[in-house]
């Protein structure tokens, strides 16, 4: 990057703040810099807290996957803010609502979770079954008598 592209220090007239305004395509209104905690951010403009999501779609952007143009300053945190980031814009069901619905589902989930260890519920199932005469001969028969019949089903 050039040196002209990097932010420089941190305006501190009136005149330095319209330069700055004028490095980032901006007005002088509208120029807001972040301010001077000595993070190092220097005369780069404070943007608004909005994620891609919240810009228009059917804008011929200049750069369309990044919903941004040519010339015009990206947020610090630009990162942070992509398309597959953080989604700023505002949410059809309030916040309260949604964590209201979620502690619900959870504390079912819990309630029912905890009756099944009270109350567990197996399928009935019958004795195992055993090929071999149910291995007559492996559990100690005798090989000279005839095994008796195992009949697994009633008809």
């Amino acid at each position: 990057m050039s040196m002209d592209m990097m932010p420089g220090p941190y305006p501190r007239t009136p005149e330095e703040r319209a330069a700055a305004a004028k490095k980032y395509n901006m007005r002088v209104e509208d120029y807001q810099p972040y301010p001077d905690d000595g993070l190092g951010y220097g005369d780069y403009p404070m943007l608004p807290y909005k994620s891609q999501y919240e810009r228009d779609p059917w804008y011929q952007w200049d750069q369309p996957e990044m919903r941004h143009n040519w010339g015009e300053p990206m947020h610090w945190d630009f990162d942070m803010y992509t398309r597959n980031r953080a989604d700023t814009s505002p949410t059809v069901v309030p916040w309260h609502t949604m964590r209201k619905h979620f502690f619900l589902f959870l504390g079912t989930m819990l309630i029912m979770f905890g009756l099944g260890a009270i109350y567990p519920s197996y399928m009935p199932v019958g004795p195992k079954q055993y090929p071999f005469n149910d291995l007559y001969l492996e559990k100690g028969g005798d090989p000279n008598k005839k095994p008796p019949p195992v009949i697994h089903y009633e008809i």
